[in-house]
């Protein structure tokens, strides 16, 4: 198996981080701009895309910091992937934004940097940040 890079991305979101935090750290919040539903059992989430599935566990949290999801194989073990969603406040400014780490395979960092693109869009169009 080609084995994937990391890479982080960042983007200004108008909004309080406590509201901020509700968007990418429950399932309901996650349905409306990450995945077409999301549901959870535990600390083990399903992502649902139109005709796919994927499975992550949960991994850390910190309540209105940061969320890291690790995905899990068919029987529920960690991989070596996750993607974490944190939120940078600055102290001055009071500015907000959402600080993305994911993997990808390096030729196609350029697309899923895109896809994290049209689908932060989306988020901050449901929060009202546009």
């Amino acid at each position: 198996m080609e084995s994937k890079i990391r890479y982080e991305l960042e983007f200004p979101i108008n909004s309080s981080p406590q509201l901020l935090y509700q968007y990418i750290s429950t399932p309901s919040g996650l349905s409306e701009w990450f995945a077409d539903n999301v549901n959870s059992r535990g600390e083990f989430f399903t992502f649902i895309w139109d005709d796919s599935e994927e499975n992550a566990r949960l991994a850390s949290k910190k309540t209105g910091e940061k969320v890291k999801f690790k995905w899990v194989d068919e029987d529920n073990k960690d991989t070596e992937y996750f993607f974490e969603l944190r939120i940078l406040e600055d102290e001055i400014t009071k500015d907000v934004s959402l600080m993305i780490v994911d993997f990808a395979i390096e030729e196609e960092v350029e697309e899923a940097s895109l896809l994290w693109e049209n689908q932060v869009s989306e988020l901050k169009h449901v929060i009202g940040s546009v």
